[in-house]
C-alpha cells in the first residue's frame, strides 16, 4: 500500500494498541469501545448494512484507518464489489471532491483483502 499502514500492519497495530488503551481500565472508555462494538450487531437492521454505513460516514469523515476497518468487517459480511463501490459512490456523493484521495486508499485496501482471500 502506498498510504498508510498494510492490511497486516494495520491489524496488528490496531489490536496492539486497543489491549493498551483497555488494560488502563477506564470505565468510560470500555464503555464506548463496548458500543462501538454493539452498534454494528444485527438488529432491525443487519450488520451488512451497518458495516456499509459505516464505511461511508468513515470515507466522509476521511478516516483512513476507519474505512480500513469497515472494508474488513464488510468483508467479512460478504459485501460484493458491486455493493462496495455503490457505498463508495455514496460517500463519494455525501462528501465532495474531497473525499477522492480516501477512495483511492479504500479501493487499495480492498484490492488487499480481495488478494489475501484468494488461496494461495
Amino acid at each position: 500500500m502506498s498510504h498508510g499502514h498494510s492490511l497486516k500492519e494495520f491489524k496488528a497495530y490496531r489490536e496492539k494498541m486497543n489491549e493498551k488503551i483497555l488494560e488502563r481500565g477506564n470505565l468510560q472508555i470500555k464503555r464506548f469501545f463496548n458500543l462501538d462494538t454493539q452498534a454494528y450487531n444485527d438488529g432491525a437492521l443487519p450488520r451488512k448494512t451497518k458495516e456499509l454505513m459505516g464505511l461511508v460516514a468513515s470515507l466522509v469523515l476521511r478516516c483512513d484507518d476507519c474505512v480500513t476497518y469497515h472494508i474488513i468487517q464488510c468483508i467479512e459480511q460478504k459485501v460484493s464489489d458491486a455493493e462496495f463501490f455503490e457505498a463508495f459512490n455514496v460517500g463519494l456523493i455525501v462528501g465532495g471532491s474531497i473525499v477522492i484521495p480516501h477512495l483511492r486508499s479504500a479501493v487499495e485496501m480492498l484490492e488487499e483483502c480481495r488478494r489475501k482471500e484468494k488461496p494461495a
